[in-house]
């Protein structure tokens, strides 16, 4: 029995449906050896002509003469020197070398008018001080009375408060003055907490804060401060304070401790050492802690013995030296050693010849 050919080849029909199909398609391919950056699948797009500059660009262009121009270096009239800190840097001292060429400024390559000498950049001398000072007391307006204090300080001595700065180790630093007059522009005053070596000298940090921002310390407690705006203060009219970019290296100074104290001999300035650290510690001071009663402890031993020890023990042997520096200035002292995070300190022998003269003084008549 004989089938139609139909049937027994089925595939034959789709086979030649298909090659239609590839027929039709092949037709609109491009010859193997056309432009390779022809893609059939898209088309390509028709190039579009440069867009024309806008009106404002063009007149800047214009202004500037076609050359592209640094900014303008800032002017502040502070009439003060920009240091990286004012409370832990004294004036007086003279470094005697520099761990950076001095011509890296931190506050960035001809970003400021003032130059920089590895310590401060100078503000110009002139009569800017006494236009300070007067724009300063009309800024405070008239004083505070006794209840308008009691509010703010109830409002912003808790610790909660959202204004709140933290002063560390390096004291008022100057990107703090800033830091400051921001929140001035919402709050009448701002909450400051105190810690590590700076709190050795409270009276030193109120004059700086009120010197460098013009505020007024109207709450001091421990190491806690308000500092308050004044009346009419104006975050518009806010002084222009540029920025450090970053913290410059400290510049090299003299040793704080000699070999032989001025006034002993080599033997006694060993055995002042020795008898130091073998004496106990007079007390002991932690990390980042508050040192507001460091400087009376030190006088009130001296009256009774010649060398103090302290323990400084996980301080840091750089706070260590900033602890020694402060003691040497504020109680005064010699500091005769640095050793294992140990402070030894000497009362000084023109102390102990005052003390001496002072006993055997005749009584007056």
């Amino acid at each position: 029995m004989l089938l139609p050919r139909d049937l027994l080849l089925p595939w034959r029909r789709a086979t030649a449906a298909g090659e239609a199909i590839a027929r039709r398609l092949n037709h609109h391919r491009a010859p193997p050896f056309s432009d390779p950056d022809d893609d059939p699948p898209f088309t390509r797009l028709a190039e579009r002509p440069p867009r024309a500059p806008s009106k404002k660009k063009k007149k800047e262009e214009e202004d500037q003469g076609g050359r592209i121009r640094p900014p303008e270096p800032a002017s502040s009239d502070l009439p003060f020197d920009f240091r990286y800190s004012y409370s832990e840097t004294d004036p007086a001292w003279r470094p005697i070398g520099f761990r950076e060429p001095t011509r890296f400024s931190p506050f960035g390559p001809g970003r400021l008018d003032r130059p920089w000498d590895g310590v401060a950049a100078a503000a110009a001398r002139g009569e800017g001080a006494g236009a300070a000072a007067t724009s300063r007391e009309e800024v405070l307006g008239e004083p505070l009375a006794e209840e308008e204090v009691a509010q703010l300080v109830e409002r912003y001595r808790h610790s909660d408060c959202s204004r709140q700065i933290n002063l560390g180790k390096g004291g008022v630093t100057h990107n703090m003055i800033d830091d400051i007059h921001n929140h001035w522009k919402r709050a009448e005053a701002v909450r400051i907490k105190c810690l590590g070596v700076p709190t050795l000298d409270m009276d030193n940090i109120c004059f700086h804060l009120e010197d460098k921002t013009g505020g007024k310390v109207i709450y001091r407690n421990i190491n806690i401060l308000i500092l308050y705006r004044g009346r009419n203060y104006d975050p518009k009219q806010r002084p222009q304070i540029p920025l450090m970019l970053w913290k410059p290296l400290a510049p090299i100074y003299p040793r704080l401790v000699q070999n032989v104290a001025d006034g002993l001999t080599f033997e006694k300035t060993k055995e002042l050492r020795n008898t130091g650290l073998n004496s106990s510690p007079l007390m002991k001071l932690t990390r980042n802690g508050v040192y507001v009663n460091v400087v009376d402890r030190v006088r009130e031993a001296f009256k009774t013995v010649e060398v103090v020890r302290l323990d400084c023990s996980h301080v840091g042997s750089s706070d260590c030296k900033k602890i020694g520096v402060k003691l040497r200035d504020l109680v005064p002292c010699v500091p005769l050693l640095f050793k294992d995070e140990q402070i030894i300190l000497w009362r000084g022998k023109v102390k102990q010849e005052n003390s001496v003269s002072l006993q055997f003084s005749p009584e007056p008549s």
